[in-house]
């Protein structure tokens, strides 16, 4: 009779749950497009998980420890896995990332007049010989020889590259100055001590853009286009980014500027004057010098890790490959470089390295793999009657949310309790936690909403669910 007394109270509850929900129909639990009405289930995806340390470091095949916050957790949590030194696999949750990440670099450059191309890998020899980068690179260069015995490199950058590109354009006019052209690429660089996961290795994704402009004074206006750009992505992405003075090294031309992330890791070092806001790595000052050469006032150093570089090249590269337009009075002038670089997997590395705890990933908002993951009831659980509420507040934030359609996760793995699921949501850090608990059994249903990045619980009807989400950034 006790049995008999509970399932009756349980099917209340549920016929409870159907009337709030009425007119919705019941969906299967696929990892397919939500575009045509399923579901992405956790249980489906991959992501190879090694959350023991003593397994991270046997996966890295090192003796020593693991001293980067960002490299130990994604390698922990399944964003990435070790392929050979310096290169990894990108799994799907840091591919979604990038994926965001592009989109985001891909609207700020076109904001500004940049067209996206795409350059081979692979770069003739004589290329880099023109210029002395062949041999002035060193060890650095990935070189190579194809079956007819001519050399290649794996492009570290694409200086040559582009700049041999438009001079074989006879037709420019400055009419169509200032060029910029850029792409998002892999780029190859032999590291000699790859460290730091994908803050530094062999092979890795970068934006580079190069600046084609009819005078020095378009130039430096471009150059200055770019950098506010750079400084537009970063705060987007809710990331504090010091523009600093830097070398041009091989690069070359007469100005450079790095985009630095304040990082007790970090492999630079660059000093900020708290008065003028001067700010410059720390290799162009003179030695032991310790006040601003603007103001004169104190200057503080700091760590940082480097993930943009602007250089102004003049006519460097230009004079080389004869890379030329057609002034206003049809005569032949040589074209006023610029290229500005942006580490696209230093930047998801650096950025998880300075907003992540210890132990828990966080993410810029708009990078997020998933912005949302719905974890139901324990299968067997008193709440376990609940479990078709959260299923059809799946349905209903991706219907009445459009910019969430293909962001909301559901945690399927009902075999776990929720707390177990909530910690690992913790350690992946969705930005947005939905738990069917036991206030999902009243009526109306309360759900249980964490906002990971602040510490915020609040508990919402499916309402206020969704107005709470509407306020969701996405890219």
């Amino acid at each position: 009779m006790k049995g008999l007394l509970s399932r009756c109270r349980a099917l209340s509850v549920l016929a409870i749950c159907s009337h709030q929900l009425s007119g919705s129909s019941p969906h299967r639990f696929y990892h397919c497009d939500p575009e045509r009405g399923k579901r992405l289930v956790l249980s489906r995806m991959f992501q190879p998980q090694n959350l023991r340390e003593d397994q991270v470091l046997s996966l890295e095949d090192t003796s020593g420890d693991l001293t980067c916050k960002s490299q130990r957790l994604m390698l922990q949590v399944g964003l990435i896995h070790p392929a050979s030194p310096g290169c990894y696999h990108l799994l799907p949750y840091t591919v979604r990332a990038m994926e965001k990440l592009e989109r985001v670099i891909d609207q700020e450059m076109r904001a500004i007049g940049g067209q996206k191309v795409n350059m081979p890998s692979l770069s003739p020899g004589e290329l880099w010989r023109a210029t002395n980068r062949w041999d002035l690179m060193g060890k650095e260069l990935l070189r190579l020889r194809d079956r007819h015995g001519k050399e290649y490199c794996l492009g570290p950058t694409h200086e040559e590259a582009v700049t041999a590109l438009v001079a074989s354009q006879k037709t420019v006019s400055y009419k169509q100055l200032p060029l910029l052209l850029y792409q998002v690429t892999r780029k190859f660089r032999d590291e000699p001590r790859p460290r730091f996961g994908l803050l530094r290795g062999r092979e890795f994704y970068m934006k580079d853009m190069y600046s084609f402009d009819s005078s020095p004074e378009a130039a430096r206006h471009t150059y200055g286009l770019v950098c506010e750009a750079y400084g537009s992505l970063f705060r987007r992405l809710g990331l504090r980014c010091i523009r600093v003075q830097a070398d041009v090294g091989s690069i070359g031309g007469t100005a450079s500027h790095e985009f630095q992330l304040p990082a007790d890791i970090g492999e630079d070092r660059f000093a900020v004057c708290s008065g003028c806001g001067f700010s410059a790595n720390t290799e162009t000052l003179r030695w032991l010098q310790t006040d601003c050469p603007s103001c004169r006032g104190p200057l503080t150093e700091a760590r940082g890790i480097e993930v943009g570089h602007t250089f102004y090249l003049g006519t460097k590269y230009s004079s080389i490959f004869n890379a030329q337009f057609t002034d206003a009075q049809g005569k032949p002038c040589l074209a006023e470089m610029g290229c500005y670089g942006l580490g696209v997997t230093r930047i998801l590395a650096a950025a998880i390295e300075v907003l992540s705890t210890e132990d828990c990933l966080r993410w810029p908002g708009l990078l997020a793999p998933y912005q949302v993951c719905l974890i139901p009831p324990k299968k067997g659980s008193k709440e376990e009657v609940a479990a078709e509420l959260m299923d059809h507040l799946y349905d209903l934030i991706t219907e009445a949310l459009p910019q969430l359609r293909g962001e909301v996760l559901l945690d399927d793995r009902t075999h776990r309790t929720i707390g177990n699921r909530l910690k690992d949501a913790n350690k992946f850090g969705y930005p947005f936690v939905i738990i069917a608990g036991k206030r999902a059994l009243e009526d109306p249903a309360h759900f249980e909403v964490w906002s990971q990045n602040t510490g915020e619980v609040v508990f919402l009807t499916r309402e206020g669910v969704t107005e709470f989400l509407s306020q969701v950034r996405v890219v």
